[in-house]
């Protein structure tokens, strides 16, 4: 597509994050003297990225051409869309809007940053509208696998800019709260200047289908699980939580939740009166071990093969108070990111050397998306009849399956922009075009929440420059997971003088002692092992010398 850098537009849209990838989602909204930024989530390093925690857009760039955000508007509280906030909390001028669960979840992440929220955060109920630097906006309501998701309807003077965020038409959800088609069809009738529309699932056909489709395949594996039931899902997914302990009430099992994050947002979700747990039904995690198998649900964390979840820790049997035995059923009641595919396989068949029975989507419906399919996307395309579309939320393969459908549903009416991160879309009454690329990268948040770096390579420079690298290379029976020879450490940059010496005979002696601390389970496994080493090695390094060299364990297998 053609730039036009020349023409002037009435508002302009910047594309900051989530498009083109999944996660990051963040997206500017420029008009008059307003400045208002939708969304500004977080994305979850790779393996390739050692020692990073989160992946943020880099807004700099954004902030030096416009300065301070007027405000910022939120459509739900997953972590891909709120998680970046603490790190741009300094750029955001104005309130923060959003539905009461998504505020509660966010007010958390930004009291464990230190930052002020104050009379900063405006709660807003969907349906309701609010005024923000001179522009109406409105939220409207949409189903998801959280409760309180909701789209974003920017009133400008060019005409309404609708933001999808997270969607799918659950006509049965869990909380009775479905997409208010209505109101999105009304806004249709009213005329949509464009629509921005998650793309997550746009090559699956058909429907997602409604949470409680997964009821019937959940009973089944309720009544016959002979032993330890194991759920695990994400841990913001409050609706299968709450499924899943409305399924344990009636099957007379008792709840354990595992898991920091399973944990956290579930108290604080039945604090808020989002989640019902009945009382009696949840038992300690201390106490979760004597009781007798058959009575016992654990919700876990750990549906991505995470090798610190709690999930993770009973497959390798590290787990202090709640371990896998055979007989015991596990069900990954969560969809499967494509990059993690690798460590999930790894821990199921850690969870099956232990006689333990894994089911998943492939062998039962235990799971439906939180995301609009085809049907439902061209649903929304049909009630919004958008003047110009723009796909985002997905790789760049999703966008443009998702371009098809919109051109197949208008008609060819309807004007389709596809985009990337970086590009700044420009309307006017007469549709809408690319206009002058905003400088866009991404910022790499390192484990200790000190240091932000604008990409791997200058990251690498730092660790190098400052305090080097400390490879640990590590020799082990494949089958036992013993030591087969003294650990090396090779150090490039990592300064070893007269109030450091010793160092790494001793690293290497705790290393050893690491090993033969952990079981078989973890011995054997070279992600699980190869980041306890990781972890283990930067700690002891950082307390001994004061220094963090940048650390990477080699594990080679005989």
């Amino acid at each position: 597509m053609i730039r036009d850098t020349e023409r002037s537009p009435a508002v302009e849209v910047v594309l900051l994050g989530g498009v083109g990838e999944f996660g990051m989602n963040m997206m500017a909204v420029r008009c008059g003297g307003a400045n208002l930024l939708l969304d500004a989530g977080v994305m979850f390093p790779g393996p390739e990225h050692f020692g990073v925690d989160l992946i943020i857009p880099d807004v700099r760039s954004l902030a030096s051409e416009i300065g301070p955000l007027s405000g910022l508007l939120l459509t739900h509280g997953h972590e891909d869309h709120i998680g970046a906030v603490p790190y741009i909390w300094d750029l955001i001028e104005g309130p923060v809007y959003g539905t009461r669960l998504t505020l509660a979840l966010l007010e958390r992440r930004l009291a464990e940053h230190g930052c002020d929220a104050a009379g900063r955060l405006v709660t807003v109920a969907p349906s309701e509208t609010v005024t923000v630097a001179g522009l109406n906006v409105e939220f409207v309501q949409v189903a998801h696998s959280i409760p309180d998701a909701v789209a974003l309807a920017v009133h400008t003077p060019a005409g309404t800019l609708l933001h999808s965020g997270d969607f799918k038409f659950d006509q049965t959800p869990l909380d009775d709260r479905p997409t208010d088609a209505r109101r999105l069809a009304d806004l249709g009738r009213r005329g949509v200047l464009a629509l921005f529309a998650d793309s997550t699932n746009a090559s699956r056909p058909g429907h997602s289908g409604s949470e409680r489709d997964v009821i019937p395949a959940l009973e089944e594996i309720f009544a016959g699980a002979p032993r330890r039931l194991v759920v695990t899902t994400f841990s913001s997914s409050l609706h299968r939580i709450q499924l899943l302990i409305d399924l344990a009430a009636r099957f007379g099992r008792q709840v354990v939740l595992l898991g920091r994050g399973v944990v956290e947002n579930t108290e604080l979700a039945a604090r808020l009166g989002y989640l019902r747990l009945p009382a009696g039904l949840q038992v300690p995690e201390a106490e979760a071990g004597r009781l007798p198998p058959e009575k016992l649900l654990c919700i876990v964390t750990g549906s991505q093969g995470e090798p610190f979840s709690a999930l993770s820790r009973m497959a390798v049997g590290s787990h202090r108070h709640v371990p896998l035995d055979a007989g015991d059923v596990v069900v990954f009641s969560a969809r499967a990111i494509p990059s993690n595919q690798h460590a999930i396989d790894r821990l199921k068949n850690h969870i099956a050397r232990h006689g333990a029975r894994v089911v998943d989507e492939g062998d039962k419906r235990v799971h439906v998306s939180g995301h609009g399919s085809e049907e439902e996307m061209k649903l929304m395309l049909s009630l919004i009849s958008p003047r110009c579309f723009v796909p985002i939320h997905g790789e760049y393969r999703y966008l443009t399956h998702h371009a098809r459908l919109a051109d197949r549903v208008s008609g060819g009416r309807t004007q389709v922009l596809l985009a990337e991160n970086g590009d700044r879309l420009c309307f006017d009454a007469s549709g809408g075009w690319l206009g002058e690329r905003l400088a866009a990268g991404r910022v790499l948040i390192d484990g200790t929440r000190t240091g932000e770096v604008a990409d791997e390579v200058l990251r690498d420079r730092r660790h190098l420059a400052g305090d080097g690298v400390v490879v640990a290379v590590m020799v082990m029976d494949a089958r036992t997971g013993r030591i087969e020879q003294a650990p090396e450490l090779i150090t490039r940059g990592f300064v070893i003088d007269a109030t450091t010496g010793g160092l790494l005979e001793a690293a290497a002696v705790r290393l050893r002692a690491l090993v033969e601390e952990a079981g078989i389970e973890e011995r054997t496994d070279q992600g699980v092992m190869g980041e306890r080493v990781r972890v283990e090695l930067q700690r002891f390094l950082r307390k001994r010398s004061g220094r963090r060299p940048l650390v990477l364990p080699v594990i080679m297998e005989i």
